[in-house]
């Protein structure tokens, strides 16, 4: 059962990733990847050609289908079926669509149903994703909400997908994230909003090692 709960949320490329698995890191934690679940279920309903607004369908596929999600050398590892899918869960398409399961009360319960088990297992966790501190783990130890002006988290969303050679407008991918942001923040369940009692933080304009750094002066000795 954990006893150090950690939960990062925020939009899109605000970093929420990245931090989570250095601060994981540091504290000795486990560090659970919400973002790859979405991912991995939306993937799989589309391999199934199972229409994505179905959601009682993919609930039935579920039942279904052996998730797996595990953390290797401090990365998040996804399979499903035994298959690993860890990179083509970040494909464009897979991102265009995971707003579908994210956004569906049935899916996303029995979602936040797996992250709890996932952290029922492990002694301490840092947690990412848009409602951890609010509905997954509301009794967390810690919460942060990272965030950062669009127009730097659109220039690194670009960044990564020139890495993967990802072809794509900056435009094109400032527009992407804003369509997320707004599916995000005005879905009925699991909204993307900050925890009242969330640390904010605001990392435009700051390294990754800077924010590490604020956020472990806020968690302190544990």
């Amino acid at each position: 059962m954990a006893t150090l709960v950690i939960t990062i949320d925020g939009p899109a490329a605000s970093g929420k990733s990245t931090l989570a698995k250095l601060l994981a890191q540091k504290l000795g934690a486990y560090f659970l990847d919400t973002g790859a679940m979405y991912r991995a279920v939306t993937l799989a309903a589309m391999k199934k050609a199972i229409p994505l607004a179905d959601s009682a369908a993919i609930s039935k596929m579920m039942d279904n289908t052996d998730f797996e999600f595990s953390v290797e050398n401090g990365h998040a590892k996804a399979m499903v079926d035994g298959v690993d899918i860890s990179e083509k869960i970040r494909d464009p398409q897979i991102t265009e669509n995971v707003h579908f399961v994210a956004s569906a009360p049935l899916l996303r319960s029995r979602l936040v149903e797996m992250q709890r088990k996932f952290a029922a297992a492990h002694q301490r966790i840092v947690t990412e994703g848009r409602d951890q501190g609010t509905v997954a783990f509301p009794n967390a130890d810690v919460k942060f909400f990272l965030t950062a002006d669009s127009a730097e988290r659109a220039r690194r969303r670009q960044t990564e997908l020139d890495a993967k050679g990802a072809a794509q407008q900056i435009e094109t991918t400032a527009q992407a994230m804003a369509k997320r942001d707004s599916s995000d923040q005005n879905r009925t369940v699991g909204a993307l909003v900050p925890a009242i009692d969330a640390i904010m933080i605001d990392s435009t304009g700051l390294s990754i090692e800077q924010v590490l750094e604020t956020m472990l002066g806020h968690i302190g000795p544990r």
